[in-house]
């Protein structure tokens, strides 16, 4: 068999959470997250929301990880920004191009868009991943403001 890339349901509520609990708390992430908030997110993955999209890796009956996309604008680039949020592939999985296969999988569905992507500097296998399907490092500093 073959990993298959697939929506989100409902369904997946319960493995995305784990899933998500376990990358959040991973050096891969610079925030833990919350309960909340896993929730929020999975909620939008499987509702009506446009701006939200979520992903199963799955092979047969086993999920071997998720993956979140938001979608908003680039006036810098004049188009439609696409921006991996979540990749988060199980252990026992890693390494079997999963990864690479949804980074491409986002780039042949939004092919006029820009793709972008955060990732921790300590996370030297992502790292070479993204750099492997063209992703470059950025000369800015990202900035943030959390009302509420």
């Amino acid at each position: 068999m073959r990993t298959i890339i697939r929506e989100m349901t409902d369904e997946d509520r319960g493995e995305v959470f784990e899933m998500m609990k376990v990358f959040y708390a991973s050096p891969a992430v610079s925030t833990n997250g919350s309960a909340q908030v896993f929730q929020a997110d999975i909620d939008h993955c499987v509702g009506d929301c446009p701006y939200l999209e979520g992903y199963i890796f799955q092979e047969g009956q086993e999920i071997q990880g998720y993956g979140m996309v938001a979608k908003s604008f680039s006036t810098e680039y004049g188009r439609c920004c696409i921006w991996i949020e979540d990749l988060y592939i199980r252990e026992p999985f890693r390494g079997n191009g999963i990864g690479s296969r949804f980074l491409n999988f986002m780039a042949e569905k939004y092919p006029e868009a820009i793709l972008k992507l955060e990732v921790e500097k300590e996370n030297e296998r992502a790292i070479k991943v993204y750099e492997k399907c063209g992703y470059e490092t950025l000369p800015y500093f990202e900035r943030k403001r959390q009302n509420r």
